[in-house]
């Protein structure tokens, strides 16, 4: 266990899609977008996400609470205050913490019978 927490304040990730139709059963296999948080330190977290189009106007924030040492899971697709994450829509987000956290972004896509999954780090913002 490290002594000072790790990651980063502020994270981004550039590229975001919800699929608009799964094949399989719910909940597993709905298509999906996640954000994986995790918080290394004993204190908890405050997380803002705000998300970006191509199109219109940010949304957000979007207000996410990840207790110290824990992880938490945000699926986008159950993101709707302030307004829903519509699926079917290209999209990217920053990941705003009031403490060291640490990103990943994981796609499930599972339009075809042969699912696929993706999964990569954010990027971590310099200095945050």
């Amino acid at each position: 266990m490290p002594n000072e927490p790790i990651g980063h304040r502020v994270w981004a990730v550039a590229e975001g899609y919800i699929p608009t139709w799964s094949t399989g059963p719910e909940p597993e296999m709905l298509s999906h977008d996640t954000v994986c948080l995790l918080n290394t330190g004993t204190e908890p977290a405050q997380v803002h996400i705000t998300v970006y189009y191509s199109d219109r106007d940010p949304a957000g924030p979007y207000r996410v609470t990840v207790d110290g040492r824990r992880t938490k899971h945000v699926r986008f697709n159950d993101l709707t205050d302030p307004e829903p994450v519509p699926p079917g829509t290209d999209y990217a987000f920053v990941v705003e913490s009031d403490r060291p956290i640490v990103v990943q972004y994981t796609r499930l896509d599972s339009r075809q019978a042969e699912n696929a999954l993706l999964s990569t780090m954010a990027f971590p913002v310099t200095g945050s």
